[in-house]
């Protein structure tokens, strides 16, 4: 395995379970959850939505084919919760920076999964054509 892999690897495992922890607060409709979505009048439908796209992102992320579109997408709900502490919640929500400081740091892993995973965006890109003179 080359280094690269590797890090690839340990940048998957984290954004995924980043991604992929809170799914029981978020479909099993836990007090801690509601009263998150309640904040920002979006229960129940922000909570369930939220953790549908979590789950797709954590999951793609797991496939090496489909990391960078699981990243990507990761980094969508990452920049959501992180908007939302800075203008709603507050980094420290109910005394914990806890969920800023994952949503940080799973923002930051599945941007470094994109940046390594560059090509894959661009092999989707349709191929410039050149004129000829």
């Amino acid at each position: 395995m080359t280094t690269k892999n590797i890090l690839q690897w340990v940048l998957r495992l984290i954004g995924a379970f980043i991604l992929l922890q809170t799914l029981h607060f978020k479909f099993g409709g836990l007090d801690e959850s509601k009263r998150l979505f309640s904040a920002l009048g979006m229960e129940p439908w922000g909570r369930i939505g939220t953790g549908v796209a979590e789950l797709i992102a954590g999951i793609l992320i797991l496939i090496p084919r489909t990391t960078v579109f699981g990243a990507l997408l990761g980094m969508g709900v990452m920049s959501g919760a992180i908007f939302f502490h800075l203008t709603v919640l507050g980094i420290s929500y109910e005394g914990s920076s806890y969920l800023f400081v994952n949503a940080v740091i799973g923002f930051v892993a599945c941007a470094i999964l994109v940046l390594l995973n560059m090509q894959e965006i661009k092999n989707l890109l349709p191929k410039k054509k050149h004129a000829h003179a």
